[in-house]
């Protein structure tokens, strides 16, 4: 059976940037780290334009509270930058000043939280400030993202989405969670239980993996990783996210978009435009992306 691949407009939910060339320098990547230095948009669309991708969300990479404002600026002057995931933590004390000049701002659409810079969000939710800080998030309209997926993170979501039922939730990375060996079987169950939530999404994104060969090209391997998601999440709630720059580590950014048009191969095109281009509308709430490009 011949299988069609989907080769319309993309919308890509997920990338970082960075400029270490700025007098502060950067977080992440460190300066012995192979990424370490420029990552702008010029510098996307010189890889993306080609490759249909109409789109791009920016997840930001530093838990400083200024960046956000560096990347809100740099956003303003780069068309096709839809707009980003903040980084604020709800215990520092200007969370609240932030969050109110933020949300005045279109190109904001949300804050992402999870088990990276020292964070756990299953301890942290208990904490004061934290729950009064999520429902503020979701009344505003905007989406928690999540970074780093184990079992931890996702027992955290479940407790989180019981506190707070209105705030819609993307898991970022789900296809490369860390999952400790026999705990397999039970990440899987709470993982159905959390997309049990109409208001929870994956983001499919680190879907391209190596081994001592490099990278594993072999769709079949990823259909089999992907099923559970899939199964889980349904053709409404999954959408594609490259990683880049980060995604370099594992393969060129042609190599990572093509593999991952081949694993989504072999499901009816109709499934397939949603997974790239529609439903990252409704897991952020931009509605005019359904129907305009």
């Amino acid at each position: 059976m011949t299988e069609d691949r989907y080769t319309g407009h993309i919308i890509d939910s997920h990338i970082h940037l960075f400029d270490a060339r700025r007098p502060q320098g950067i977080p992440w990547p460190e300066p012995d780290h192979p990424l370490y230095g420029v990552a702008l948009p010029a510098n996307y669309w010189d890889l993306a334009s080609h490759q249909q991708i109409r789109g791009a969300i920016v997840v930001e990479a530093s838990p400083r509270r200024l960046d956000n404002f560096w990347l809100l600026a740099t956003l303003r002057q780069s068309p096709g930058m839809l707009g980003f995931i903040g980084n604020l933590s709800p215990f520092d004390m200007h969370f609240h000043d932030d969050l109110s000049a933020l949300e005045a701002e279109p190109l904001f659409l949300g804050l992402r939280y999870g088990n990276l810079w020292d964070r756990d969000l299953l301890d942290d939710q208990i904490r004061p400030g934290f729950i009064e800080a999520m429902r503020r998030l979701a009344a505003s309209g905007r989406t928690l993202d999540t970074a780093n997926p184990n079992p931890r993170l996702i027992k955290g979501l479940l407790r989180l989405s019981d506190a707070v039922p209105t705030l819609r939730i993307v898991v970022d990375h789900l296809p490369n969670a860390s999952v400790p060996h026999g705990q397999g079987a039970d990440f899987q169950l709470d993982v159905f239980e959390l997309a049990g939530r109409p208001n929870v999404f994956a983001k499919l994104a680190e879907i391209p993996q190596a081994d001592e060969n490099g990278l594993v090209t072999d769709p079949t391997f990823y259909r089999d990783r992907l099923a559970y998601l899939w199964e889980a999440f349904g053709e409404d709630r999954c959408f594609f996210g490259s990683d880049w720059p980060n995604s370099n580590s594992i393969a060129d950014f042609d190599s990572t978009l093509n593999l991952v048009r081949q694993c989504l191969s072999g499901k009816p095109l109709a499934a397939q435009e949603k997974f790239f281009l529609h439903n990252v509308s409704r897991a952020y709430s931009i509605p005019t992306l359904q129907g305009t490009l």
